[in-house]
């Protein structure tokens, strides 16, 4: 069992020395903490880890205004949110599963969503986090079947108002 950080979560906008330390969260979330409810094939066809290079990673995550989570100053776990309110990735390090990182993400894709006219927050969810955005009042909207490299997976679109 993972003792709880010392320290709660740090938010911090996203920056370039960060690419490697949120892509690193990104592949063992789905790797480890996902691997469960989703098959080999799927969560090698979403993670895609020899795939993925930093280059690419770092600037997909500035389009998205990405912020990262820390804790006693590692990156722990990422997220971002658009203007219409839909936040396209949040994932936590599978060391600071269920530690709270998640709800900070979610609190600061909520100021931001805010700050920026949004009226809802929407998200496409995986199986393995419908339960905690289900907790902070997301509702299914609509279940989908994505294909990935031929490999089809399952996820859920979720919303809930903003505030």
């Amino acid at each position: 069992m993972h003792a709880r950080p010392s320290s709660v979560a740090r938010i911090r906008p996203y920056a370039a020395d960060d690419a490697e330390a949120t892509l690193a969260v990104f592949v063992a979330a789905i790797t480890v903490t996902a691997a469960p409810d989703y098959s080999e094939a799927q969560v090698l066809a979403w993670a895609r880890p020899e795939d993925r290079d930093t280059v690419t990673w770092h600037a997909a995550m500035m389009r998205r205004n990405s912020f990262v989570a820390e804790v006693d100053g590692n990156v722990v776990g990422f997220s971002d949110v658009q203007s219409d309110g839909y936040i396209d990735m949040m994932f936590v390090s599978p060391e600071h599963a269920r530690q709270g990182v998640a709800g900070a993400l979610l609190r600061e894709a909520q100021e931001r969503a805010a700050a920026l006219g949004a009226t809802r927050l929407w998200a496409n969810v995986s199986v393995t986090a419908r339960p905690f955005f289900e907790a902070h009042g997301f509702t299914l909207e609509q279940v989908q079947y994505p294909s990935i490299g031929g490999v089809v997976l399952r996820n859920f679109r979720m919303s809930r108002a903003r505030a």
